[in-house]
C-alpha cells in the first residue's frame, strides 16, 4: 500500500477560525477526515503534519525520505513564497509532490503569486478550496 504525507504550513491550523471567507470554513481536521475517508476508498495510507516552524516542516520531509514515503501532497502556506528550505529538501530528496492551495494565490497580493516550489512540483492545485487535496490525492490512485 502506497503512503502519503500531507504536509500543511503556518496557519493552517487556524482554518475554520482565520479569514473563512478566503480559506473557507472546514478545519484542518475536516479536511484530514475526509482526506482519511478518500484514502481508505483507494487504497492509500496517509500520514499527516502540520506545522508553523519551517525547520520541522524540512526535518519531516527528510523523514519522509527515510521512511519512503511515496509521495507528498503539501500546502506550504506562507512558505510558498520564501522557502528556499523546503524546496531544497524537496529537491534533495526527490519526492514526488503535489503543491496544493485552498485559495487561488493568482489572485491574491502580488507578493503570493510567486511560488518557490511549483517548477519543481509534479503539478500544483490552487483557488479548488479543500477538493484540490482529495484531487492531489486521486493521482495516487493509479
Amino acid at each position: 500500500m502506497r503512503e502519503i504525507a500531507i504536509i500543511n504550513g503556518p496557519n493552517l491550523n487556524l482554518l475554520g477560525v482565520r479569514e473563512p471567507e478566503v480559506y473557507g470554513a472546514e478545519t484542518l481536521q475536516d479536511i484530514n477526515q475526509s482526506l482519511s475517508e478518500l484514502a481508505e476508498k483507494l487504497n492509500l495510507s496517509l500520514r499527516f503534519m502540520q506545522s508553523n516552524a519551517e525547520h520541522e516542516m524540512v526535518n519531516y520531509i527528510h523523514q519522509c525520505f527515510e521512511d519512503q514515503i511515496s509521495g507528498i501532497i503539501i500546502n506550504p502556506a506562507a512558505f510558498t513564497h520564501t522557502s528556499v528550505a523546503i524546496r531544497d529538501a524537496l529537491l534533495g530528496t526527490q519526492i514526488p509532490f503535489i503543491e496544493v492551495h485552498l485559495s487561488n494565490i493568482h489572485a491574491r497580493e502580488p507578493f503570493r503569486s510567486e511560488s518557490w516550489l511549483s517548477d519543481v512540483a509534479i503539478g500544483t492545485i490552487t483557488g479548488m478550496g479543500s477538493i484540490g487535496y482529495q484531487m492531489a490525492l486521486r493521482y495516487w490512485d493509479q
